[in-house]
């Protein structure tokens, strides 16, 4: 039995050390990565750049179903991690080796706001990598109010509209908070394939 229990051990340790040795080169680029974006524009003023639009909207601007609404869809305990989620990376894990390549991401809305203020939509390892050490960065330093504020500013509606106000006046002609739950709920729709899923496509 103990030499069982050994086996399996050294088996499991086996399997961690190799992965850490297979892991470590795309845990260095990424974070090199996320380093030399960081070194070109501090996260600060990115912030201010997003804040500065004319089209930016306070959180309690926007409509409670909208907010609610995109929460329970991207990211449903977006108040209690603390910049990924290990348990929706697990899950996207497993759907892409079902499907043998990149069909769930597991991003939380950290991970999507840091892939939009800074990194392109390539899919590599390497930009996943330095996605995470920049939502660990943001957690940091922003409120998750802050966060999903400038989540709802930047995310891409379709339709060349950025943010939750372009997007409802242009869909709606309204502003964030005046959007009724129907609308809301198509917009946030949208979010999954914007091209595809806007209110003027569906």
């Amino acid at each position: 039995m103990d030499k069982v229990f050994r086996a399996v051990i050294f088996f499991v340790l086996t399997v961690i050390v190799t992965g850490a040795i297979l892991c470590a080169p795309i845990m260095y680029r990424g974070y090199q990565m996320y380093a030399a974006a960081i070194k070109e524009t501090p996260i600060e003023k990115k912030v201010e750049e997003i804040r500065g639009d004319n089209t930016y909207v306070l959180l309690d601007q926007i409509s409670e179903d909208f907010r609610n609404g995109i929460i329970q869809s991207e990211d449903k305990r977006f108040r209690f991690h603390i910049g990924i989620d290990p348990l929706a990376i697990l899950r996207a894990v497993k759907n892409d080796l079902i499907a043998g390549s990149f069909v769930e991401g597991g991003s939380t809305i950290t991970q999507q706001l840091a892939k939009n203020m800074y990194f392109d939509f390539d899919k590599n390892f390497e930009r996943k990598i330095a996605e995470v050490f920049m939502a660990f960065r943001l957690e940091w330093e922003y409120s998750k109010d802050e966060l999903l504020e400038l989540y709802l500013n930047c995310i891409y509606f379709g339709e060349n509209c950025y943010g939750i106000k372009e997007a409802s006046d242009h869909y709606y002609g309204v502003d964030p908070e005046h959007l009724s739950e129907d609308q809301s709920a198509s917009l946030v729709y949208t979010i999954k394939c914007p091209n595809l899923y806007n209110p003027n496509a569906i």
